[in-house]
């Protein structure tokens, strides 16, 4: 049996690295040397590094330092070291010269990629340098990729065999006769064993037998299919996918287990670089949908990326959860991004902490299509059990994904509103609660006062005097006077309706009027001090301004 991971060398894991995961900068002692395993950060910082890679999680900052640790990791053995973030190009000729005098490879991580990605490359490599072919099973299918492994295992077993993940996907299989039971015909047709099945399969304990055993499972034939052999696909003890071969004709040949059990070793390392793939596909995508919201980097690589042309119109969703201190949860999260793909397949969407950002190209250029995605997702937050409060903000239609950060800016915006509109609609006794959904034109003017108050805060808060000064000291004792302010300048300076709206009694209301005119001698009746009171009270009660915890009326 070979064992689990073996050395590859450096031009076999550069070879693997079909994804461009890593890149070179310099071998100075060829790509042949060994590696070994692997060293995150400044781990086990007792023990040798010979032979392994290295790498630097923290970024290139100080020069000197990094050519002493280029120094050190050469001086404990290491074969290679991986800096992060950057092109070949953009390290420093002074790292790139030490790595070349002490011996140590120097590689640099895709800025798409993450660690979690390099990783998982190094350990790929590594399992397909231990497939031997020490006997003519693994001689016959080794290299060949899962297709010729579930063809040549299949002609071994006498049976048909389906090879898939952890998720029931098929992800190769076997010629498939025209006698073939039901079952099999679906989930190959389907890319993926069909929901009752596997539920079926759970029901009857079969899928915690196969979680939990290392040997070949036996199920016999029954009304829903002909007798099967299932064996378990894993690297060390983590499970990768399994193997299902039902029996065709006569049976299953004598050899039919052992043949199992090899090919599931063999198969390991093809699982594991198809799991490193997706990975990889992913994270390019999200990379490519961050930079194009932000506009970073090159546009038309992003929309490449994406599989997406420059001339397609887009329109950018926010789907934001409403406590600012927590993540959106995964449950929420993945009901949402289907939501998505089930509405468009070529919507390309990424996570944020608490939101969900979608990139929805919109091929008639109206903003309707975006409008019902967005609805239909705040429809289906507010349907999930203990989802928290999400709201969709719509940004506008956009002729080109290239401009899509001016459609993300706004959509922003416009989630930042309805938490406004909403705060403002429940302080008033009786009102229904709006929408928790909008586009630009629903709250047009909402987003203009946003706009002005960002562009106004960083001038406010180079400046001080008595409307500081009150606001200060109010929000630091319970913000008690904001919320009168706050009410009595929405009522356009209304005593009895601010009242009301703030469940008080007129005369409280003017007492507390009264205090902050003589405490802090501000003329309320003054058009410059309602203007810059207005302007204050907004800006410390903007969810963004307090960490969201915003002063509210009420």
């Amino acid at each position: 049996m070979p064992s689990p991971l073996q050395d590859a060398t450096l031009r076999q894991l550069l070879a693997h690295d079909e994804d461009g995961v890593l890149e070179l900068v310099v071998a100075p002692s060829g790509s042949d040397v060994p590696v070994r395993g692997v060293v995150i950060g400044d781990e086990d910082t007792g023990r040798s590094h010979a032979g392994r890679i290295v790498l630097a999680t923290e970024p290139v900052r100080d020069i000197t330092a990094s050519v002493e640790r280029v120094h050190e990791v050469a001086r404990r053995g290491a074969c290679a070291l991986v800096l992060r973030d950057a092109g070949a190009a953009a390290v420093p000729g002074e790292i790139v010269e030490a790595a070349r005098a002490s011996g140590l490879a120097l590689l640099v991580r895709a800025s798409w990629a993450d660690w979690a990605d390099t990783v998982e490359l190094i350990r790929s490599a590594r399992a397909f340098a231990a497939l031997g072919t020490g006997d003519r099973l693994v001689g016959d299918i080794a290299g060949g990729g899962l297709a010729v492994l579930a063809a040549e295992v299949a002609r071994y077993c006498g049976a048909s065999l389906t090879v898939e993940d952890t998720q029931f996907r098929v992800l190769a299989h076997s010629a498939t006769g025209p006698d073939a039971d039901p079952v099999r015909r679906s989930t190959i047709l389907g890319g993926k064993v069909p929901d009752w099945r596997v539920a079926e399969l759970r029901r009857a304990g079969l899928l915690r037998a196969l979680w939990s055993s290392r040997d070949v499972i036996h199920r016999a034939a029954d009304d829903s299919g002909p007798e099967r052999l299932i064996v378990a696909i894993r690297s060390g003890g983590e499970m990768l996918g399994s193997i299902w071969a039902a029996a065709d004709g006569d049976g299953f040949t004598p050899e039919a287990p052992e043949a199992l059990r090899r090919a599931a070793e063999v198969a390991a390392p093809y699982l594991l670089q198809h799991r490193l793939r997706v990975d990889a596909k992913r994270r390019r995508e999200e990379h490519a949908v961050r930079g194009l919201l932000a506009g970073d980097g090159d546009g038309h690589t992003h929309l490449w990326t994406l599989g997406l042309t420059p001339d397609i119109p887009c329109a950018v969703l926010v789907a934001e959860q409403d406590e600012p201190t927590a993540p959106l949860p995964e449950r929420t999260f993945q009901a949402l991004a289907l939501q998505a793909q089930a509405h468009r397949p070529t919507a390309r969407y990424v996570r944020e902490s608490r939101r969900l950002t979608v990139l929805l190209p919109v091929p008639d250029g109206r903003d309707r299509d975006a409008a019902t995605l967005a609805r239909d997702l705040a429809s289906l937050a507010a349907a999930l059990p203990d989802a928290p409060v999400v709201r969709v903000g719509v940004g506008p239609v956009v002729g080109s994904a290239l401009d899509a950060a001016a459609s993300a800016d706004e959509a922003l915006l416009i989630v930042r509103a309805l938490r406004e509109r909403e705060a403002r609609a429940l302080a008033a006794p009786g009102a229904e609660p709006p929408p928790r959904y909008a586009g630009p034109a629903d709250v047009r003017q909402s987003v203009a006062v946003l706009r002005v108050l960002d562009a106004v805060r960083p001038l406010w808060e180079r400046h001080d005097g008595p409307v500081h000064d009150m606001i200060a000291a109010d929000l630091a004792a319970g913000g008690e006077l904001v919320r009168s302010l706050t009410a009595y300048l929405d009522a356009a300076g209304d005593v009895p309706r601010a009242a009301q709206r703030l469940v008080l009694h007129p005369n409280t209301l003017r007492y507390r009027l009264k205090r902050v005119r003589d405490r802090f001698g501000l003329d309320l009746d003054d058009p410059d001090t309602r203007l810059i009171i207005t302007l204050a009270v907004r800006l410390a009660t903007a969810d963004d301004h307090l960490g969201g915890q915003a002063v509210r009326p009420g």
